[in-house]
């Protein structure tokens, strides 16, 4: 009984310290904002009264805690909801810390779970009102549908020339995890310009806010642009090669002669069975005992290869084969020569961008709400522990503090859950997914890093591909460091004989006969599948 009271009265004790601590921590000048979500958000955040955001808010416990969050909990839903907040954050003033937790309960096929930085009320939007066309300032955090598997980091920056906002979308950022754990998602903003992603305390990306290579379009726009009101005059000739207009056809071109002739040097191989068909009545087959020759026919046996031709080269009618006609030349054209007239591919020619500007820091807009505007197909996605700091020390004893004792519990389930279902293998392929997810974050895969990351998301639904997507993944990933060491030129080809691009042509022209009327084939035999069934015929048994 003593040792029972010792135990609850050291777990008040912990569970004060923590207090104090959070207490401490909030007090801070540090922390500019902070909602753990411990009490109930009504009438701290509002809900949008617009009537497409149809979905329904909870406070809830996280699946396994005692610790609350603010849970998406229909499907197929949009969501919005949005918290003012007490003192405006000016995002120019040093460093600024965006960080929060959210956890895919019910995983996340498609749909976004990410936080929306919301510019003053003046700049034209309203709690109640609050949709996706409120202006914000920043949009931080997980994306995922279809292609799209990316941590969101996009900087809304007013051109001081023009007055637009633009959003300008980080390069290659990170991807989602993708499992249903607590994940905390964090983004630096430096008085240096530089803005760093991290995920789960693990930096992710480093980028500069004034770097073409990092942010799409650059924050500085280009110092020219090609001029709209710029026409191709109509003499302009942009074909570097010509028909030679002195060539002419030789006398001995035959334009007629067939491609293929019968090989007059082939001989009718021995043993041929020149009076044996290919097929035979089926000796073994009989007549069916419910066959009617009235309704249903003269039934006629179904057909069998005939074994004689088995042993011999062939059966039937022999006939030479054909080969290649050497005269063959196909339709003649004039080689093509240096156009004299040729000035090349046209384009408009430059004029001073009206837009430009130059930049030493980004114009950032301050913030004054964070809005959660989604449509996601999932459930269970749940928010927890948002904070806005201007120490990063600071965000990260909330993610010792607050984040990894959940995430930790969360990861032993996790691993005896996965022990309990399939033992060792379903381990080895957890790490080796886990590798493959930390390789695709390579930033010089471009443009190829969504076709890698579906590769995965499709082979983690089927595990017995684990080992041919790792070959594929290495295939791919070896492919790309060697078109960066090396370049992706293509050296040149020789160029083909007359004669020889002809008979290609040629081999064109028949391969789309023949592949039409494949079609018609395939067509014809699509529309006797969809035809209603007929009677038997005599040939049916």
């Amino acid at each position: 009984m003593e040792e029972s009271k010792r135990k609850i009265c050291a777990q008040y004790a912990v569970l004060l310290l923590a207090c104090c601590f959070f207490s401490q921590l909030y007090a801070s000048s540090d922390v500019k904002f902070y909602e753990s979500f411990d009490e109930a958000f009504d009438g701290k955040w509002i809900v949008s009264e617009k009537e497409e955001y149809s979905g329904v808010w909870k406070h809830a416990k996280s699946e396994g805690h005692d610790d609350y969050g603010l849970l998406v909990s229909e499907k197929a839903r949009k969501y919005a909801i949005v918290k003012e907040l007490d003192n405006v954050v000016d995002l120019k003033e040093g460093t600024v810390v965006l960080q929060y937790e959210v956890r895919l309960q019910e995983g996340l096929e498609c749909g976004g779970a990410y936080l929306k930085y919301l510019r003053p009320q003046e700049a034209g939007w309203t709690a109640k009102g609050f949709d996706n066309a409120s202006p914000y300032t920043v949009m931080f955090g997980p994306d995922k549908c279809g292609a799209t598997n990316k941590v969101h980091f996009i900087l809304k920056h007013k051109n001081p020339k023009s007055g637009e906002f633009i959003e300008h979308h980080l390069k290659f950022p990170p991807s989602v995890p993708s499992d249903k754990l607590t994940h905390v998602y964090t983004a630096v903003l430096k008085p240096d310009n530089e803005v760093l992603i991290f995920v789960d305390g693990e930096e992710k990306k480093k980028a500069n806010f004034l770097s073409a290579d990092d942010f799409e379009p650059p924050l500085i726009p280009a110092e020219t642009i090609p001029d709209p009101e710029d026409k191709k005059p109509e003499d302009w000739d942009e074909r570097a090669k010509i028909p030679d207009p002195d060539a002419k056809k030789p006398d001995d071109w035959d334009e007629d002669a067939p491609m293929e002739i019968e090989d007059e040097e082939a001989e009718k191989p021995e043993g041929w069975l020149d009076d044996e068909p290919e097929e035979i009545d089926d000796p073994e087959a009989t007549k069916p005992e419910d066959w009617d020759d009235e309704e249903d026919g003269l039934w006629e046996a179904p057909k069998t290869d005939n074994p004689k031709c088995e042993e011999a080269p062939g059966c039937g009618e022999w006939k030479r084969p054909m080969k290649r006609n050497p005269a063959y030349k196909g339709k003649w054209h004039a080689p093509l020569i240096d156009n004299p007239n040729y000035k090349g591919i046209w384009k408009p020619r430059d004029i001073p961008n009206p837009d430009y500007f130059e930049l030493d820091k980004p114009n950032f807009e301050p913030i004054a709400a964070i809005g959660i505007e989604i449509w996601t197909m999932q459930d269970g996605i749940l928010f927890d522990n948002i904070l806005i700091a201007s120490d990063e020390k600071v965000a990260e004893s909330y993610r010792k503090t607050a984040w990894k004792p959940k995430f930790d519990v969360e990861k032993e389930k996790q691993k005896a859950e996965e022990t309990a279902e399939s033992g060792g293998l379903k381990r080895y392929q957890k790490v080796v997914f886990d590798l493959l997810y930390k390789v695709a974050d390579v930033p010089f895969l471009g443009e190829h890093k969504a076709k890698v990351l579906d590769l995965l998301e499709k082979a983690e639904a089927q595990p017995n591909l684990t080992v041919s997507v790792v070959i594929s993944v290495v295939v791919v990933f070896f492919s790309i460091l060697l078109k960066l060491i090396f370049g992706g030129k293509k050296q040149p080809q020789p160029q083909p004989a007359r004669a020889s691009a002809e008979t290609e042509k040629a081999d064109a022209a028949e391969t789309s006969t023949s592949n039409s009327q494949a079609t018609e084939e395939k067509e014809e035999q699509s529309e006797d599948a969809a035809a209603p069934p007929r009677r038997r015929t005599r040939r049916d048994n």
